[in-house]
């Protein structure tokens, strides 16, 4: 599991290659991620916005961003958490992920809370002997 707090706001990630939804003779390897927001602070927040940037065992990096997670803008009560799980598809046998989000306090203030760096591994990587 991959951790990271900001401003009171812990993000922990954990990633899970799927070889029921892979087809690794098709360059097709998928993995879900389940994503805990906890939130450590005093005061409500909400997510807003978020943003990833996936890049591949080749180096090659496409970024994405959009309003919420998976449809919602959740608000994460003091003391509370928030979880959701969604999935990212590559064409290469490993990877790593990273971003943040857009959150709001309650007295409008808008922030950002990083994800933190998580690699996507899976049985069909070469593994590199240093």
């Amino acid at each position: 599991m991959y951790k990271q707090t900001t401003k009171d706001i812990t993000v922990s990630v954990e990633p899970v290659y799927l070889e029921e939804e892979s087809s690794p003779g098709n360059n097709r390897y998928f993995w879900a991620y389940h994503i805990l927001i906890q939130n450590n602070g005093s005061e409500s927040v909400q997510l807003h916005k978020r943003f990833w940037q996936i890049t591949d065992s080749a180096g090659l990096t496409q970024e994405i961003s959009g309003e919420g997670v998976i449809g919602e803008q959740p608000f994460v009560e003091p003391g509370k958490s928030y979880a959701y799980t969604s999935g990212a598809p590559l064409n290469t046998p490993g990877g790593m992920m990273v971003g943040n989000y857009t959150m709001k306090n309650g007295e409008g203030e808008m922030f950002t809370v990083d994800i933190p760096a998580f690699s996507l591994d899976s049985p069909h990587q070469n593994a590199i002997m240093h």
